[in-house]
């Protein structure tokens, strides 16, 4: 790439807070930071829009702390039976309550989630609320629709995270002035939450570019609203719909499972033709850590010297080392072992204080040594990748019947797993709707293991109960499907939110 001359987001808005993101394509060593506008494409980029300074703030709070970082990795992964805590057994005791499921309203992971997610909702909202008052005469209308568009996908990931973790949650749908006017606005049910998001999805499926120019990789698409309205479909078991949503990625024919399952998750792998939706991030040898994602650094090997790459967190469980099949070579791109070898070909220390960490969040030794930090700000964060809509287009498929369609769909995610073996990963040939449903279930895990999906599927499948339980966690059915909401937010709202069952 030519050298730049850059423009922060900042010096464009300085009323708009937060505004990092959506910035030029990069590859393995070129990286440049989102938010930044080149001599190129400054005040805005060609094909993109006036309503860049207040989308930039969404794009910033996705690889935020609260939203994608530790108490994301806690709710999502940490709860589920894939993952245990990991650190050191007396670290951190909010993350133990999220292992053990002794999780209170003080938590503080469940503040965060519920001020990042809301944070999010707020700046999706302010992106609608200047489209909607914009008095100029040059904005065209195709550009105030693909802005709506587009802050809309974000405020239905931001309600789909909440409604998930907390149920019952504020519908706020415009911009509240006043600050403490949100503490005064009553729960609304899931069903009207749920609403809200797939009138917001299917409004950005049908109005957001098929694709983007590559200088703005990462920025939300087509496939990233269909493929979110399919998870939202499928949790509801909206089978039908869920269906027609995935296949509209399918058929789109821009992504594919071409990716080597064992280059998806590394720097080389960002943003490849398997991916749909990921948090972008980026370090550079001048700025290690402003512009980048703590994502993969609170995962990283707990070690010492050139192996102290991060805190260890959500560790890889011994029940997610025995669900994979023999030979399954995803296996060890998902768990690291101590005195094992990385994909990069790293002799790992034994004796670290956890015996396996989380493979897909390990960070290359090349791009270690260039930026000169161990700590792994520049890995993006995979949110959406097409083998997760390839799979819940065959777990609908059978579940409305369509055994053929469910098992096709099954056999394209194990054949890019098997890769040129011919005695591993056996094509499913299985057609009883019972057997081929746990078998579907048993391929989403291993697939995507780690990847902050296992918490969700089991609750949506209705067993996080006995699944968890025999997992050794504290799991209570009826309660624990939920987060408390945070004490904090109930204290500042003085009645009008009520807490959640059970706790």
């Amino acid at each position: 790439m030519k050298a730049y001359r850059k423009y922060t987001a900042f010096l464009i808005c300085a009323a708009a807070a937060s505004l990092l993101s959506a910035g030029c394509g990069r590859n393995f060593l070129d990286r440049y930071p989102q938010g930044e506008y080149t001599e190129d494409t400054y005040p805005h980029p060609a094909g993109s829009g006036p309503y860049d300074q207040y989308l930039f703030a969404c794009y910033d709070v996705m690889r935020s702390f609260d939203v994608s970082v530790m108490p994301f990795v806690g709710a999502v992964s940490i709860r589920s039976d894939d993952a245990d805590k990991g650190s050191t057994p007396a670290d951190d005791a909010n993350s133990i309550q999220m292992d053990n499921f002794t999780i209170t309203a003080s938590n503080s992971m469940c503040n965060s989630l519920w001020l990042g997610h809301f944070n999010l909702v707020n700046k999706s909202n302010i992106v609608l609320a200047q489209i909607k008052s914009d008095p100029s005469p040059s904005t065209s209308q195709e550009a105030k629709v693909q802005a709506e568009a587009e802050a809309k996908f974000f405020r239905a990931y931001g309600y789909f995270m909440l409604v998930r973790l907390f149920g019952r949650v504020p519908l706020i749908d415009s911009v509240l002035t006043d600050p403490a006017a949100q503490a005064n606005v009553p729960q609304s049910q899931p069903a009207a939450i749920y609403a809200l998001i797939e009138k917001d999805l299917q409004f950005a499926a049908a109005n957001l570019p098929l694709t983007w120019d590559a200088r703005f990789v990462g920025r939300a698409g087509q496939g990233a609203a269909n493929g979110l309205l399919a998870k939202v479909y499928i949790t509801q078991q909206k089978w039908a719909l869920a269906m027609a949503a995935a296949n509209q990625v399918i058929g789109s024919n821009v992504y594919d499972l071409s990716t080597p399952y064992a280059k998806i998750f590394g720097e080389d792998g960002e943003n490849s033709r398997e991916s749909i939706f990921e948090v972008q991030a980026v370090a550079t040898l001048n700025e290690k850590r402003k512009n980048g994602s703590q994502y993969a650094s609170v995962q990283g090997v707990r070690g010492t010297g050139i192996w102290n790459l991060g805190w260890g967190f959500n560790v890889p469980s011994t029940a997610l080392e025995a669900a994979y099949e023999a030979g399954d070579p995803r296996k060890d791109r998902t768990i690291l072992y101590a005195g094992g070898v990385s994909v990069y070909g790293e002799a790992v220390p034994a004796g670290l204080p956890n015996p396996r960490y989380n493979h897909k969040a390990h960070s290359s030794p090349t791009m270690r040594n260039n930026i000169l930090d161990n700590f792994s700000y520049w890995m993006n964060v995979r949110l959406l990748r097409y083998a997760d809509v390839v799979l819940m287009y065959a777990e609908a498929a059978n579940e409305t019947g369509n055994t053929a369609e469910a098992l096709a769909k099954l056999e394209l995610v194990r054949k890019r797993a098997r890769g040129a073996s011919t005695t591993i990963l056996p094509q499913i040939t299985v057609t009883d709707k019972d057997q081929l449903r746990e078998i579907i279930r048993r391929e989403r895990r291993v697939e995507l293991a780690m990847e902050h999906e296992r918490f969700f599927d089991l609750v949506r499948w209705g067993i996080a109960g006995p699944v968890l339980q025999a997992a050794g966690k504290n799991f209570v059915t009826g309660k624990h499907e939920l987060l408390p909401i945070p004490q904090t937010q109930l204290d500042l709202s003085k009645g009008v939110l009520t807490q959640n069952f059970g706790y």
